[in-house]
């Protein structure tokens, strides 16, 4: 049964979206993760049932849950159930440090914490920790007595997905589901073949934590299609399922990408179903990409975005990748359907073609705020709906957005954000550090990785050992600086700014391939 887009156009929850595939398409398989296929009207039944349930336990509107884990099938029930009745989901990085997690849930004020299977004895001391109730495994509710739901709305909160700020402290970005259905509709009326339809199989291979790897599921079930979850991303497991479950969407980061198209596996597996590549998070390489071209008979498309907008917002087309010059391929793409671009000049009006500032987006995917920061959130959306990037990029006079530089110099490593300032402040607190300021340097395995410029104490000779034994305990893995460095002074401009482009063009030689 073709899918009536017009209908889907007209839902304006996750609940109702859902409710729809059940009652028209209850069959068709939704969800497969390790051997098991759950269809649409048991998928649907199973989030009732668990709504009510953790509506019955005390859980209500509007508190946050939490859940530490790997990707699964059981996370996207308890999305959806919680967002049932107005509850909030607050998903854990699992590559994150303990006071990292301790920190993340005592912000949202996390009133329940769930794990699986892996992360269940960690989850039972962190939420000693932060005094929280026992952790479990989600629920596995039985049908029975279904608590009715309140009437959900489409500005209340779905999920709360954390994004570091330039002052190492996580902010915590509220999406609607108005929020993570606004680019829906207006991409399908658009036409957009690359929009997963109801015949389509997407593979998520990006962690829950983030935007995209929960966005990139809800787009495939807008669609009425088939999500493959994988737990985490593996190269040769990513390639397996594209042949045996006829995938015919992706998204990854160029770092996984150029793993996929380098494992041994992908000359001889048939792949003749795969239609569709997506990739973003960091910027790709001219010969990753001819080789991707080379690798992978398919369409591509690059997308830009942010969590603060729900994902991608600028789309690179495969008509774009097909047709585009050199020149074009550079860019980021144009304004998706239901989503206005502009520049800021420095005087904050609107700048004119190809004039550089930051880059600003409008559209009903921006965020409804960050949690409980309503300083950090007016800075950062203007009363006219414009939220500020933080890049700094051009629009040509075709409306391809360039983007330049990272304003608040993130690093991006293998798909993961680092932000600067959180690793600086771990790295101050150590005995022989003086002054210190973390930039991003090349790696040809994950894009980027951090390096540290340390100014010592007196007395102090650098101890790269004894930094990264430092960090452990307090930062994830891919923020820890793979490579150090020592300096009589970092280079500063007139405001006593770390000028950060200086260190990566002193240090050219530099690589982290770790």
């Amino acid at each position: 049964m073709r899918l009536d887009w017009d209908v889907l156009a007209r839902l304006d929850t996750l609940s109702a979206v859902l409710g729809h595939h059940a009652n028209e398409r209850p069959a068709a398989i939704a969800l497969t993760f390790q051997g098991r296929d759950t269809s649409y009207r048991a998928l649907a039944d199973q989030v009732s049932a668990l709504a009510g349930l953790l509506s019955a336990e005390g859980i209500e509107w509007g508190q946050r849950v939490a859940y530490l884990g790997k990707n699964s099938d059981r996370y996207f029930v308890l999305l959806y159930a919680l967002a049932s009745f107005g509850a909030v989901l607050v998903p854990l990085n699992w590559r994150l440090a303990t006071e990292e997690w301790q920190f993340l849930l005592n912000d949202a004020g996390v009133v329940r914490l769930y794990a699986d299977e892996e992360f269940v004895g960690r989850a039972h001391d962190l939420a000693v920790s932060c005094s929280l109730p026992a952790p479990t495994l989600i629920p596995e509710p039985v049908s029975g007595d279904i608590m009715p739901a309140p009437a959900i709305l489409p500005h209340d909160i779905v999920v709360q997905i954390y994004s570091s700020g330039t002052t190492g402290r996580p902010k915590g970005v509220m999406l609607t589901h108005r929020n993570l259905l606004a680019l829906r509709a207006p991409g399908y009326a658009a036409g957009l073949t690359w929009f997963p339809r109801e015949t389509d199989c997407s593979l998520l291979l990006l962690p829950v934590a983030h935007i995209a790897g929960t966005a990139y599921a809800f787009f495939g079930i807008y669609g009425g299609g088939r999500i493959v979850i994988e737990r985490e991303f593996d190269a040769g497991i990513a390639l397996e399922r594209m042949e045996s479950q006829r995938v015919t969407h992706m998204l990854l980061a160029p770092a996984a990408l150029q793993l996929v198209i380098e494992h041994a596996d992908c000359a001889w597996r048939n792949l003749a179903s795969f239609q569709y590549l997506t990739y973003g998070a960091s910027p790709i390489s001219q010969t990753l990409m001819d080789r991707a071209f080379e690798a992978l008979s398919c369409g591509f498309i690059q997308m830009y975005g942010m969590t603060e907008a729900a994902g991608g917002v600028v789309a690179l087309t495969p008509d774009d990748h097909r047709s585009g010059t050199q020149a074009r391929l550079r860019s980021a793409g144009r304004a998706m359907p239901g989503v206005e671009i502009a520049i800021a000049g420095r005087d904050g009006a609107h700048a004119g073609v190809d004039e550089i500032g930051e880059i600003l987006v409008r559209s009903a995917a921006v965020m409804a705020g960050y949690w409980r920061q309503p300083d950090a959130t007016a800075e950062t959306i203007d009363p006219n709906g414009w939220l500020r990037s933080g890049d700094i990029g051009r629009i040509d006079e075709e409306g391809y957005v360039f983007v330049l530089d990272r304003a608040k110099d993130m690093i991006i490593s293998g798909g993961e954000n680092v932000y600067p300032a959180e690793v600086e402040n771990a790295l101050a607190d150590h005995p022989s550090v003086g002054d210190v300021a973390v930039f991003g340097i090349i790696s040809e395995r994950w894009g980027e990785v951090p390096a540290a410029a340390i100014v010592l104490r007196p007395g102090y000779a650098l101890d790269p050992k004894s930094l990264q034994i430092w960090c452990a305990d307090k930062l994830a893995r891919f923020k820890i600086p793979k490579q150090y460095v020592a300096l009589e002074a970092l280079p500063r401009n007139a405001g006593n700014k770390v000028l950060k482009r200086q260190l990566r063009d002193l240090f050219p030689s530099l690589t982290g391939g770790a």
